[in-house]
């Protein structure tokens, strides 16, 4: 069986949101209401892929603490303020040995695991990308094979993979689910109340 990863980008520096979003409590009415954002995005991932590692920009000992405490690894990303890319790589290089690897957003906390278990599989099944869709929006989280480590572990700035998937449209698979979340992430406040 190939060896797939979970990556959870926690590394961001939430500047839209206007404090430190991935602590901020789900909102009541919400799954998991109470939890922080990144600690549901951190379950999903890891129900569905225990071998995970989190990254986390330096001095984010809270979130580091909560995301291994939900049994993530973690990796702090020291010029995480470069951007996206940067921290991917970070992760990347972290699990240099998988045969691929689902990357996942910390504030995309509404992202089922049977989702997460799809794009892993699909990369476990020979697919070089693989990405979930809903309602024809291709979402998160995005899984790579093996052999883009080299292109993932080379990333820089604030784009994260979106060169590799531009580059490689043809090698892209949607899997159609029936799950919202893979759309909905959180950049404002006003995005916890819908």
């Amino acid at each position: 069986m190939a060896a797939i990863r979970g990556i959870l980008l926690a590394a961001g520096y939430a500047r839209r949101f206007g404090a430190n979003k991935l602590l901020q409590p789900l909102p009541a009415g919400s799954p998991h209401a109470g939890w922080p954002i990144a600690l549901a995005a951190a379950r999903h991932l890891v129900e569905a892929l225990p071998d995970c590692v989190a990254v986390l920009r330096p001095r984010a000992r809270k979130l580091g603490e909560i995301l291994r405490d939900a049994g993530c690894s973690t990796v702090v990303c020291k010029d995480a303020a470069k951007g996206m890319g940067v921290s991917l790589a970070a992760g990347v290089r972290a699990a240099p040995d998988a045969d691929g690897w689902v990357i996942a957003l910390a504030d995309m906390p509404f992202v089922r695991p049977e989702t997460i278990r799809t794009i892993a599989g699909a990369l476990g099944d020979g697919a070089a990308i693989a990405a979930p869709s809903y309602r024809g929006e291709r979402g998160h989280p995005v899984g790579f094979a093996r052999r883009f480590r080299h292109d993932l572990s080379a990333l820089r700035g604030d784009t994260g993979a979106r060169a590799i998937l531009e580059a490689h449209p043809d090698w892209i698979t949607l899997y159609d689910v029936d799950d919202p979340g893979v759309l909905r992430d959180i950049d404002a406040p006003s995005d916890l109340e819908r």
